[in-house]
């Protein structure tokens, strides 16, 4: 199911908390949402359904953590588990991105903004989320290749 002029939802999923960016209805540009503390699947099914469906997405992008050779990591057997089952309750496509770095600018962007560090560990999976979309939306509008899917 896709909606003409959709937007995308980027996750930067982790153990314990999910980063959320949304894009604009044009496709043009990444805004952080909200990191979800995770809880249990269900639950964290349950909220990205919502936003789904509040933002009328097209698809789901997901950041997939590779080591620095480019080969998967043990966590990115986890997210693509997850990413598949996020598919198959969302009814929507989820394409995975190469998620190298992200979090470290993230922390970068942060720093220069002088976030609190108890308020940053939030932010930083947000903005990671951010900065994971706005690369795929770039590539997207022929700033680069295709996403991994």
């Amino acid at each position: 199911m896709t909606f003409a002029g959709a937007r995308v939802i980027a996750l930067d999923v982790g153990e314990r908390r999910i980063g959320i960016a949304v894009s604009d209805e044009l496709g043009l540009t990444a805004q952080g949402l909200e990191t979800l503390e995770r809880r249990n699947v269900a639950t964290d099914m349950a909220r990205l359904g919502a936003l789904a469906e509040q933002y009328q997405i097209a698809n789901w992008v997901v950041g997939l953590p590779l080591r620095l050779s480019g080969r998967e990591s043990g966590q990115a057997e986890k997210v693509r588990a997850f990413g598949q089952r996020l598919e198959q309750a969302s009814r929507r496509p989820v394409e995975f991105l190469d998620e190298r770095l992200t979090t470290v600018e993230a922390e970068r962007v942060l720093r220069q903004a002088e976030q609190s560090r108890q308020k940053s560990r939030r932010a930083v999976d947000r903005m990671a989320a951010v900065i994971l979309l706005q690369s795929y939306l770039d590539r997207r509008h022929g700033a680069g290749g295709p996403a991994e899917r």
